[in-house]
């Protein structure tokens, strides 16, 4: 009984959801022109996908107690006390893991796990204010991760810091500005009701897409800057390649929601995040085995 608890809790942590969040992971380390600890890397992939990223997902259900469609689950089961001792043990099996990687790693995911309990917990909830939330996610998800990925993978300190990879890292912020909102925007309803502000809400559903236009073309635009600047044609190529089918989904979803905005709904939005996650992913580790891996 007390085992099949758990079984029915599991799915809150939607584990499978965090491939959306794996092209940051791959971006960080396809961004190392200098050799890294391949162990190491993958522990980093270990803790942060398998441990970390449900865990907040956990958290979040715990406070947000949804009953319509969230990320990756269509139909979510109820929230039990099993999920809380879940997420307990998924918090402590990370820090725990990151240790055995660095101390500093641990560290640094300590800091972003706090920074995800933040955003839900109840007394302080970020998630009900529009812009600071959103400025806290691209940020924590998108240039902290790239650098902490790096650092976990113990990378040279120079080229982490060095004012290229901190651009690519920024790259990774814009692009989860620009993706971010439309996460939220089949869920106006479920936010209201809770009380909670997001941008997508605050924007409107056509302004979310429009926002989301402009910040993933920023940060297409800075990334082919700086692939520019590190004289990396091929992996620029490699990415406007990979990304086709992304810009013709969004397109056309763009399209779709203009005629009717019922278009905005959860299956939309999971297989426009399936299918970018999967074609940069793709790409990225295209260009980490063309930099490290090919002769």
């Amino acid at each position: 009984m007390v085992i099949d608890n758990y079984k029915k809790a599991l799915p809150l942590l939607r584990i499978p959801f965090s491939v959306y969040l794996m092209p940051v992971y791959w971006f960080a380390l396809s961004s190392l022109r200098e050799p890294f600890s391949a162990t190491r890397a993958a522990g980093v992939f270990v803790v942060l996908h398998l441990l970390a990223y449900p865990a907040s997902n956990g958290y979040n259900s715990w406070f947000d107690r949804d009953e319509g469609s969230i990320g990756g689950l269509e139909r979510p089961p109820q929230v039990t006390p099993a999920l809380w001792h879940l997420v307990v043990a998924f918090d402590a099996l990370a820090v725990l893991g990151a240790l055995l990687i660095s101390p500093l790693f641990a560290a640094l995911l300590a800091v972003y796990l706090l920074v995800s309990k933040a955003y839900s917990y109840d007394r302080i909830r970020l998630k009900k204010y529009p812009v600071i939330s959103t400025l806290v996610v691209v940020l924590f998800q998108g240039a902290f991760t790239f650098l902490v990925t790096q650092i976990g993978a113990d990378a040279v300190w120079s080229e982490v810091f060095a004012t290229d990879n901190l651009l690519l890292a920024a790259v990774s912020s814009l692009f989860l500005c620009g993706s971010y909102p439309l996460t939220q925007v089949y869920q106006h309803q479920e936010d209201a009701r809770r009380g909670d502000r997001t941008l997508s809400l605050l924007l409107g559903v056509r302004g979310t897409f429009v926002f989301a236009g402009l910040g993933l073309l920023a940060g297409a635009v800075v990334l082919g800057t700086a692939y520019l600047g590190r004289r990396e044609l091929g992996f620029l190529l490699v990415f406007a390649v990979a990304t086709l089918p992304v810009v013709a989904l969004f397109g056309r979803w763009v399209w779709q929601v203009w005629r009717n905005s019922a278009a905005a709904d959860f299956r939309r939005t999971m297989r426009m995040n399936q299918v970018s996650s999967v074609c940069l992913s793709v790409a990225f580790v295209l260009m980490l085995a063309l930099r490290h891996w090919l002769p």
